[in-house]
This record gives structure tokens, sequence and C-alpha cells, in this order.
């Protein structure tokens, strides 16, 4: 195998210059770890409204590249602008696709037309690397929105010398997420295919699709991995995957410590690390102030950072939220950042207001804030019903907060019950409840264990070199199978 490897990288989200989740930033932080073992890495995504917005500001320091990017299609050539810059603190290029009518939008997601607007994304992705006259060892593409790539590279990129023999690998963030659309979608692409099981009557599942035709698939973490193989975890996919399994691997995802520092984070009251945890105590009073909570040092100091989604375990937590705010376990403050589905907002907020003394809760999308939680809370709450990975353990772990976490996923292959934080299998709320009032019982009784605990997180390494490192094997895997 090359010892370096040109790696073409294409996500719909890159981190920061678009986020809606750990997709982000994966794909923020991953190539820059991969650039660092020696890969030629050029990551491509759709040029945004905010990011064609940013030409006038200056923000992302981007160039307009000379002429147009013709895009074939199957209905004919699409025209196309691409703007280039670079990944922060690095020299890893990463080039935006510019179509005002796909992508000049107020949101990157959640309109009719998204799998078109994907598609066209995907198949410019791969016309791009004509223009540079650059053909790469490998394609990666992350999720439903770049499967058309590999659908298109597997079908019709084979009559094609430039495209033909190249593999690919297909990473899962979130299965649950498939990008349905109707069968025109081919003609869209100039693809001709046949139909899966897992499609319906005219229908196409980018999803399946890119499973079904990737080289090799693999996931956010090995527990998510084995999960989604089974009719519990494979949101109707488990036929399929279980048909590639042989071809499934998990990678689990790394932090980027750069941003993620507890002993340089500026949005923090109070430098620490595991050898000075003393010096935390000036961020938990900082966050109990900014929460409008009374300044105790006495109680656990609780926090849960999340998309307010039903993946996300809510169901379970407000029974716990009840018996926690009554002191069932003792006295408690909680505090709760994040936003989105209406019923939990409600719930929460309803909560709060019942106990203001104890609960606050920002319904928001504040990072700035989230910081100051993980560095100054006490115990950090994960009870997903499933989570392909999860960031929020880590950072948690990283800034010394301990998770309570429901081993599913990613929180499995992380947290260790007792060592590194406190876990629950079962998806209920009594589950929860018996691993928070360990936590509890552990923290108000004894600190030394407590301590230990702490400190084992914060010394466990989530770094992207790790992490890299599984991903190039996979790559020198997936090129073997050309050969």
């Amino acid at each position: 195998m090359p010892e370096s490897l040109k790696i073409l990288f294409i996500s719909a989200e890159v981190a920061p210059f678009a986020k809606r989740g750990g997709l982000g930033d994966v794909a923020g932080s991953l190539p820059i770890a991969l650039k660092e073992l020696g890969h030629d890495v050029r990551v491509v995504m759709p040029a945004y409204h905010h990011i064609e917005a940013s030409l006038d500001s200056g923000q992302y320091d981007l160039e307009i590249l000379p002429g147009q990017l013709l895009v074939p299609m199957g209905r004919g050539l699409f025209p196309a602008g691409v703007f280039e810059g670079r990944l922060p603190e690095s020299d890893v290029p990463i080039y935006f696709i510019a179509e005002g009518n796909f992508f000049n939008r107020p949101e990157i997601y959640g309109y009719n037309d998204d799998p078109y607007r994907f598609a066209f994304f995907s198949r410019a992705a791969l016309e791009q690397t004509v223009a540079w006259g650059w053909r790469p060892d490998i394609v990666h593409a992350h999720d439903w929105h770049t499967a058309p790539a590999i659908t298109w590279l597997a079908t019709a990129g084979q009559s094609q010398d430039h495209f033909r023999g190249i593999p690919s690998l297909f990473t899962i963030h979130n299965l649950a997420h498939q990008g349905r659309t109707n069968w025109d979608i081919f003609d869209f692409l100039g693809i001709w295919s046949h139909s899966l099981v897992e499609e319906a009557f005219s229908e196409v599942n980018f999803m399946a699709r890119g499973i079904y035709h990737a080289t090799l698939i693999n996931t956010v973490s090995p527990t998510y991995a084995r999960e989604i193989l089974t009719p519990e975890g494979g949101a109707g996919l488990d036929g399929l995957l279980r048909h590639r399994a042989y071809d499934v691997h998990g990678i689990l995802n790394g932090l980027n410590y750069a941003e993620w520092d507890p002993e340089s984070d500026p949005r923090l009251a109070s430098h620490f690390g595991k050898d000075k945890l003393e010096a935390r105590q000036r961020n938990r009073q900082a966050l109990q102030a900014r929460a409008n909570l009374p300044l105790r040092d006495d109680l656990p100091l609780v926090a849960m950072i999340s998309r307010l989604d039903w993946q996300k375990g809510l169901d379970i937590t407000g029974h716990v939220i009840h018996l926690l705010m009554n002191n069932v376990a003792g006295e408690a403050q909680l505090v709760v950042l994040g936003s989105g589905a209406a019923e939990y907002e409600h719930m929460l907020a309803r909560l709060a207001d019942y106990h203001r003394e104890k609960m606050t809760v920002f319904l928001d999308y504040m990072p700035d804030l989230a910081p100051l939680i993980y560095g100054g809370s006490d115990i950090f709450l994960m009870p997903s019903r499933f989570e392909p990975c999860g960031l929020g353990q880590m950072i948690a772990m990283r800034y010394g907060s301990v998770p309570v976490v429901r081993a599913t996923g990613g929180l499995a292959d992380t947290v260790q019950d007792g060592i590194t934080g406190f876990t629950f299998f079962d998806y209920s709320s009594d589950a929860f409840w018996n691993a928070l009032g360990r936590a509890i019982y552990t923290y108000q009784v004894d600190q030394e264990s407590w301590q230990s605990i702490q400190t084992n997180g914060m010394m466990a390494d989530y770094s992207w070199k790790r992490s890299a490192q599984g991903y190039q094997q996979l790559y020198e895997w997936a090129m073997a199978r050309t050969i």
C-alpha cells in the first residue's frame, strides 16, 4: 500500500462551517488527523447560504475558484461554483460547491427536495476531482446525504476511466435518517439500477444504497456497529446490514482536544486539570450564578446538554427529574441546556418553573455556555435510547463531570461503570434513577472514590489520532479489494 493516500472526504456538514451534530465534528476533525498521518485529504461540502454570505464578511477566508464546474447529471450539464478554504488551524483544503437553487437557502436541511440537493452535491464532489486532475485512492462518504456519490461511483461511474475501480468507505453516523425519495432521482443522477428489498415500490433509500454499494461500511462506535445488525437497532435495514456484516466495522469518534481543553478553554471561569481539581470550584460557582441558583457547595450539581429529541431519552427523564428535585436521593441542583421537540421543551420548562430554586433550563443553542456546564457540574446525564457515538460523555469526562449514561452505542464503549462513570442497561426511568442514585451516593459518602472516577475520566484517551489510525486501516483494506 502507498504510504500517503489520496482521500476524497465528502460530507454535508463540516465544523465549524456547518454543524448540526456529531457528523460536523467528525468531518471537521478527522481530516486534520489523517493529514497528520501523512495523507492527502481533500474535503468537499455544500456552500450553504451563510457560507456564501461570508465571502463579503471574510469570516471564513474563502477564495472563489475561477471558471465553472460543469456537473454532468442525467438531465444535462449543471453549472456550479467552487470556493476554496482551509480547515481551521490546518492546511487541509476544503472546497464548497455553490449552486444557488439548491444551497443558497436559510436552512441546511428540511426541504422536500433534500434528496435532489444532496444528489447534485454528491455528483459535483466527484466531478471536482476530474477538474483537479486528481484521482483519489478512496472516496470516504458520510451518511445518506453523500450516499448518492457511493451509488453513482459503483454504477455509472464504472464506465469512466477516471472513476473505475475507486473503492469507497461509507460511514453511518445515524441510521435512523435514511434519505428516502422517488425512483426519478436515478434519472437525475444518470443511473440504471435495480430495486433493493429495503425499498418500497418506486422508492430509493439512499442509506440502504450506501450500505449496498460501498466497498466497506463503518459506524462511529464498535457497539453501535453490532447494534445496527439487530431488528431493534437496524431501523429496518438490519437484514441488509447482516448480509454485509463482514464489511461492517466500528471506529469510535475522537474528541478535538485543542477545542475541548479544561486547562486552556477561554469559556471557563477557571482553568483546571486532573492534578488541580479544586480549581473546578470557581466554574461551579460561575455556573450557579449564570443559572440563578443558590451558591451552594454542599450538594451535587447535575447537568444535561442535549438535543431534545426522542433519541436522547427524554421520555424516561421527566420522572427522574421529578425524583431528583423532590430530594428522594438528597438535595441536588439541575441545569439543562438544549432545544428541540416542543413536548420536551414544555416538560422541562414546567419542571424548572416548579423547582425554580433548584433547577434552571436554557431552551436554546448556547455553545459558549456548554463548556461552563461541563466544567462546573458534578454529574452529567445521557440516558439515550440509542447513541451511535456521542461526544457529550467524552467532553464531560475530560472536564471532570462524571457521566451517568445508558450503556448503548458509543456510551457503552466510553463509560465504564464505577471507573469513569455510572451506567444502566434497561431503557426505563427506574434503571436510570438507580444509576443516578448510585452516583449521588458515591458523591455524598465517598469523595475519595468520586475523585478517582473523575481522574480516570480525565485521563482517558479519546484523541482523533487513535481514530484516524483506525480509518487508515479501513482505507487500506478497501483498497486491497480492488487489487
